[in-house]
């Protein structure tokens, strides 16, 4: 499923960066975004693709007694808040294109 995300996530144009305090900034601070938005999306695709892969390598671990069990579920745990956190932003984006596919033109 994220194999799929990573590309279409690539076809998004360039936006603004997002503001999280309200601090004042000058005008070129607001006007120069760090990132554009389709990179940060498949930035976060990447990381939790590599994630769960960890996550895999270290249950794959634990079961050859090479990591300890604590370990294990802190990976596995960390994975789990990543895949959430994906399908979070995924259904957010899928119902922003149904909002935008139901307006009149």
């Amino acid at each position: 499923m994220l194999d799929q995300i990573v590309p279409a996530v690539s076809r998004v144009g360039p936006s603004t960066a997002v503001q999280a305090d309200t601090t004042i900034r000058s005008a070129s601070a607001v006007t120069e975004p760090s990132e554009d938005f389709a990179s940060m999306l498949t930035r976060m695709a990447s990381n939790t693709v590599d994630t769960l892969k960890s996550a895999e390598a270290t249950s794959v671990a634990g079961i050859t007694d090479k990591a300890s069990v604590q370990q294990v579920v802190e990976s596995v745990m960390a994975a789990e808040q990543s895949l959430q956190t994906a399908l979070a932003v995924r259904d957010k984006v899928v119902a922003a294109y149904m909002e935008i596919s139901r307006m009149a033109i």
